[in-house]
């Protein structure tokens, strides 16, 4: 599903424009990014929670010129969906 599509699905579940809904979600997934950007998690209950994770140093080999390189440490976000999403997915459930 891509955002275009779930902007469809909205606006034919609940009869909100389009313009108004695609606003939202783009809304949404930049207030996101700047939470995590700024180190702070978002938890969404019953969805999941978007975290901020480090990455340790390591060393790493670059096989083409035969070198080591050290990968310093870094932070990446992360999606962990919430147990009852883990659920509903693996007993292949609707939501209704």
């Amino acid at each position: 599903m891509t955002k275009a599509d779930l902007v469809n699905e909205i606006a034919k579940e609940t009869g909100i424009d389009k313009k108004d809904i695609l606003l939202t979600v783009e809304t949404m997934m930049e207030v996101i990014k700047t939470s995590l950007t700024d180190n702070e998690n978002v938890y969404l209950r019953g969805f999941g929670s978007f975290i901020v994770k480090k990455r340790a140093e390591k060393t790493a080999r670059n096989i083409s010129k035969n070198t080591t390189i050290i990968i310093p440490e870094h932070n990446i976000p992360s999606f962990k969906p919430a147990k009852s999403f883990v659920s509903q997915v693996k007993d292949n459930n609707k939501v209704d």
